[in-house]
């Protein structure tokens, strides 16, 4: 097996620049995740890869093959689409064989690697159905099937998903990471889930607007994330955000939301080195905000309760502050209704900073 490399790769549609000189280093076994929103670039970037696209500008190794003029069947990578692309007229043995039998490859070949792919996916006893007659999760299966008996150097899977139902979407996310784990292949897999990607890549690349914004592993992308953009875009509910300016007297350095301030004296240095100006931007992330009825010891903001989001294992409270709504989660058992009056505070430890000028991370 192969990594994968992207050198300044673009690709543009007219004055649309779809992908926009993204380089990425994507390595032998690895399962990387390219996400972000509708539009992004996710899916350009695939194809760009298999082939499916030509470049407007860049390289992209397959190994240590330049595959740049290579056609699609020459790049010894197989793809999954969304939609399956399953043919209805064919067997779902004949579906899975398809790829070998262009190929021209023995029938015992063929037999033996059908059945080791129906058997690795769980569907030996629907080889002789056809696709009209499987449900959406073994269409699924089917069209991993054909993936997996090509023996590609890599795989390359978009949204293959996103037409099943939630309950059946959480059970094939553990199946894909069993089966890449099992066939031991870089697999590039493109999603705008958020949760599909924190629950199975290796690492995850962010893209907006054509450009790759962060590549890291799922828990440095929701820890640390490089902007607003990012630490928007990964939690659910995600990252709270409140306009802010800095200022500093006699030593001590604060952020003033206009309705309260935090003391960010500790972060005072790193502060003054890295931010463009004075406006700044607080992100906390609702698990990082605690409510109480009464006002507590140290630091604390007063808030009215706007709704409430009942979650079964946690509530989602969703308070007003000045003109912010902060979203704060806590346990099942805390009762609060609209209107009501309570406090709360935020974990420093945890805390965002992002300089607004340019939405870039200062803490």
């Amino acid at each position: 097996m192969v990594g994968v490399v992207l050198k300044n790769v673009s690709k543009h549609f007219g004055d649309v620049k779809a992908v926009d000189d993204v380089s990425l280093d994507i390595k032998d076994k690895e399962f990387i995740t390219l996400l972000g929103p509708s539009g992004c670039g996710k899916t350009t970037t695939l194809r760009l890869i298999a082939g499916l696209e030509t470049l407007t500008r860049g390289d992209i190794y397959i190994g240590d093959r330049l595959v740049n003029d290579l056609p699609p069947k020459d790049r010894d990578i197989a793809m999954v689409f969304q939609s399956y692309a399953l043919y209805p007229h064919m067997s779902v043995y004949d579906n899975i064989a398809f790829p070998l039998k262009i190929r021209k490859l023995p029938k015992e070949e063929i037999d033996r690697k059908v059945s080791y792919a129906a058997e690795l996916l769980g569907i030996s006893r629907l080889l002789k159905r056809k696709p009209k007659e499987l449900s959406g999760g073994e269409r699924q299966r089917v069209a991993l099937g054909r993936a997996i008996v090509r023996n590609p150097q890599v795989f390359l899977m978009d949204e293959p998903l996103s037409n099943l139902d939630a309950k059946l979407r959480v059970y094939m996310r553990a199946e894909l990471i069993r089966l890449q784990k099992m066939l031991a292949t870089t697999l590039i897999y493109v999603t705008h889930d958020q949760v599909e990607a924190m629950t199975m890549s290796n690492r995850i690349a962010i893209m907006n607007h054509g450009k790759l914004i962060q590549v890291a592993p799922p828990n440095i992308i929701y820890s640390n994330p490089a902007d607003t953009f990012v630490a928007g875009f990964i939690g659910s509910p995600p990252m709270n955000f409140i306009d802010c300016s800095y200022s500093a007297k006699n030593g001590q350095a604060y952020l003033d939301a206009g309705t309260f301030q935090i003391d960010v004296t500790e972060f005072k240095d790193l502060i003054l080195k890295e931010a463009k100006g004075s406006e700044m931007i607080l992100g906390v992330r609702p698990e990082d905000v605690t409510v109480y009825r009464e006002k507590p010891p140290g630091e604390s903001v007063e808030a009215e309760v706007y709704a409430t989001e009942p979650l079964g294992s946690e509530i989602i409270i969703n308070l007003k502050i000045g003109e912010s709504i902060v979203k704060a989660k806590s346990t099942p058992e805390f009762k609060a209704e609209m209107g009501d009056r309570l406090y709360l505070t935020m974990n420093k430890d945890k805390m965002h900073i992002f300089d607004r000028a340019t939405s870039k991370a200062i803490i």
